[in-house]
């Protein structure tokens, strides 16, 4: 039998097999492996602290049937949020200290009125399990689905909240930064990414009445040093701020700001751009298309909704869980990216899909 194989049946009949999770935990196999049954009751079954990172997207509350049923069916929000709650539980308790738990979740309308089904689920996890809440992601769908509603919006965006459980947690902020652009030098000066050159600034501290001539020199002293760490490929671009030029770019005030305060005492302050490009925003432009041409389980979760999650925050010896996999894509995903997985869903039909889905890239 091979890992890829081991099907649950139904709740509190889990066959001896359940020990091939612990077995795939510790092997080096690399194809996904899938479990049909219960969520909540599977999870139980694994050992503490063994999951890196953990993506999903569970089924919304009360908009659509799924094959077997299961949870997303429940007559109120409450008894919904509930059910999540006590998976996620188990999710705590089977992801290492240094794991993350990437949520996508979507709302609901109940009697005219948005129910607020994200965050509600979001403040439960911090105030009930003591979650950490790290970062609330808007995924913008760019174009989103049809509206006839004749007095709202439309709707194209949904929440993925990361969670951790411990504030020391694995975080790789290079493997997500977009590549940057490179400075050059134009007739021996250097110019950074975006066409800085340091000459207008020099021209304003030259100029600058609200700088004292101490605070002008070690302007000018600072503005070349810090040119001659784009030109080194130190710093990818910068932009200075000088009293009474530019603004702050937090707040004016030197007791809540460091930059504000810096720029009361020396005159002036850098905003330095990493050289290996920046860290992707809180907001992400992802299509919801389906690219597999799937003729059930019509969820728009993509593909690239999966990535930066995975590259940011499992390892690469890591393992990536899925408690609501669907026909695969967490796990598609992160074999791509050469992690291993597991996913669990209790749709035999779901998983067949998947399990094609991930046999193609082996």
């Amino acid at each position: 039998m091979k890992l890829s194989d081991i099907s649950i049946g139904e709740e509190n009949e889990l066959p001896p097999s359940i020990g091939r999770v612990k077995d795939y935990l510790i092997s080096l196999e690399r194809e996904p492996l899938f479990l049909q049954g219960d969520t909540y009751t599977l999870l139980k079954q694994f050992p503490p602290n063994c999951i890196d990172c953990v993506i999903t997207s569970p089924p919304y509350w009360g908009q659509r049937v799924y094959i077997n049923g299961g949870i997303g069916l429940e007559d109120k929000w409450q008894e919904y949020v509930n059910k999540l709650l006590e998976i996620f539980g188990e999710v705590k308790r089977i992801i290492k200290p240094t794991g993350s738990f990437w949520l996508n979740i979507g709302d609901a309308y109940q009697q005219k009125s948005m129910v607020g089904i994200p965050w509600r689920v979001a403040l439960a996890m911090i105030d009930r399990q003591n979650w950490i809440l790290r970062n609330s992601v808007i995924w913008n769908k760019v174009k989103g689905n049809p509206d006839n509603a004749k007095d709202k919006l439309r709707n194209i965006y949904e929440h993925v909240f990361h969670f951790v459980k411990a504030d020391r947690y694995f975080y790789d902020v290079d493997a997500i930064r977009s590549k940057p652009g490179q400075a050059k030098v134009v007739n021996g000066s250097v110019v950074s990414a975006t066409g800085v050159s340091g000459v207008r600034y020099r021209r304003q501290i030259e100029l600058s009445t609200a700088l004292s001539d101490s605070e002008r020199i070690n302007a000018l002293k600072a503005l070349e040093f810090v040119l001659e760490e784009v030109r080194a490929g130190k710093l990818s671009d910068f932009r200075m701020i000088i009293r009474g030029q530019q603004r702050t770019t937090h707040s004016d005030s030197a007791k809540v700001s460091g930059r504000a305060r810096e720029l009361a005492e020396r005159g002036f302050y850098f905003l330095k751009y990493h050289p290996n490009g920046s860290k992707p925003s809180d907001v992400w432009d992802i299509l919801p298309e389906d690219t597999q041409k799937r003729t059930i389980h019509f969820s728009p979760y993509p593909e690239d909704l999966c990535k930066i999650p995975i590259l940011a925050t499992c390892p690469q010896a890591g393992i990536v869980l899925d408690p609501f996999a669907g026909t695969g894509t967490t796990n598609q995903v992160a074999f791509q990216l050469g992690r291993r997985s597991i996913g669990i869903d209790i749709s035999g039909e779901y998983l067949t899909v998947a399990r094609k889905r991930c046999s193609l890239l082996t």
